[in-house]
């Protein structure tokens, strides 16, 4: 069953500062960046469980798809899927 996506304010607020911050190198980079993260959420209806339970949560409906060095954090939700944050690797996620 295909879902609805959502995004939250934290997860555009992620994808943006992370935007920004690749643009101040290569605004092409940015772009590039920002395409490839959108396809990898638009995939993820198809097949909502198919990325992992987030380790720190243990939640069978919070998963993450990971894409080069970022964490991709969704909540599969009964109607919808919402992208809850996207985020290095390297950083802690905080509270969901």
């Amino acid at each position: 069953m295909a879902h609805k996506i959502i995004w939250s304010p934290r997860a555009a607020s992620n994808l943006e500062n992370i935007c920004e911050y690749i643009a101040r190198d290569s605004k092409y980079y940015a772009t590039l960046f920002a395409k490839r993260i959108i396809a990898n959420i638009e995939n993820i209806p198809k097949f909502p469980k198919s990325g992992r339970i987030v380790p720190e949560y243990n939640s069978k409906n919070l998963r993450e798809k990971i894409y080069k060095n970022y964490r991709i954090i969704y909540r599969v939700k009964r109607n919808f899927i919402e992208i809850v944050a996207i985020c290095h690797s390297t950083k802690p996620l905080g509270n969901m």
